[in-house]
């Protein structure tokens, strides 16, 4: 199990360019994903956001690469040749046509304007974006460790407040029976009252309070709250993302709860009932960090 909060970052060197690139993410219900790059190497950007999307499936991630090309030797000094025959052949116009002295130089010449072109050779894209995708990898490693060691406390947690509900559960059941059985009790009672007049036989009455009374029974309920929670215990121990089926559960759970909140007539059961609302909600608030 793993968080969606993370952090990761590494740096290496490849093609000749410096790159460092951090990750961080945060909780979101899918997977978004944000690069930031340097415009030059945008080409790279799919290649990021696939190998994101190879390690995480929900969470808004922020990649950021930074790119250093300062010590790459792929600058390129062209010459203009048609514009510096030109030069030269104004230079030998002029001195023949004033009795001057041709001096010009290769450092002169140079100096004027266009003569020379500095170019930045074409990168190699491919290269780069794998290069680029390599040390992505070792990043999102360590992205991954991070979120997985918070992704175990986060299981841990999670096992203490089930274990904490199921407990309470227990008390529920044991306490169901006597409740079922003392508002049975009252229930015929005051049928007895009511009909002592009109000759309705005793069966009758005792059918009918027997009827009303499973009404408050929470059998059915308990039983699936348990099988909700074991459900729980399974997928916490799997390798695979399990935030949204988490989330599910944890609203069948709180239904089956509030369902034994409106059935309960015991004052003890409404405390407990309170309880595992309490520790539901926990758990809820602690899901939504999980991917």
């Amino acid at each position: 199990m793993k968080s969606m909060t993370g952090y990761g970052g590494a740096k290496g060197t490849a093609e000749g360019l410096e790159l460092s690139i951090e990750l961080k993410s945060v909780n979101n219900r899918f997977l978004d994903t944000s690069v930031r790059m340097p415009r030059a190497y945008l080409f790279a950007e799919e290649t990021v956001k696939s190998a994101v999307q190879r390690h995480v499936t929900r969470g808004k991630v922020d990649v950021f690469v930074t790119i250093d090309s300062s010590q790459t030797d792929d600058i390129v000094v062209k010459v203009n040749e048609p514009l510096l025959r030109g030069y030269l052949a104004a230079i030998r116009g002029v001195a023949e046509a004033y009795g001057l002295t041709d001096d010009a130089t290769a450092m002169n010449v140079c100096r004027f304007n266009d003569v020379l072109t500095v170019e930045k050779q074409e990168a190699d894209q491919e290269a780069v974006a794998a290069a680029i995708g390599r040390v992505l990898e070792q990043a999102l490693t360590e992205y991954d460790t991070m979120r997985q060691r918070e992704g175990d406390k986060l299981r841990e947690d999670i096992i203490a407040r089930i274990t904490s509900i199921e407990a309470m559960v227990g008390v529920v059941e044991e306490a169901s029976p006597k409740t079922v059985a003392d508002y049975r009790a009252r229930l015929e009672q005051k049928m007895r009252e009511v009909l002592d007049t009109t000759g309705i036989e005793e069966s009758r009455i005792l059918m009918e309070a027997a009827i009303f009374a499973d009404k408050v029974a929470v059998d059915e309920e308990t039983v699936r709250l348990r099988s909700h929670i074991s459900q729980m215990r399974e997928m916490i121990e799997t390798d695979v993302p399990i935030g949204r089926k988490l989330d599910f559960l944890v609203q069948e759970m709180n239904r089956e709860t509030n369902t034994i909140g409106s059935k309960c007539q015991n004052s003890e059961i409404a405390h407990v009932v309170v309880d595992i609302k309490a520790e539901i909600e926990k758990i809820r608030e602690q899901i939504q960090n999980v991917e």
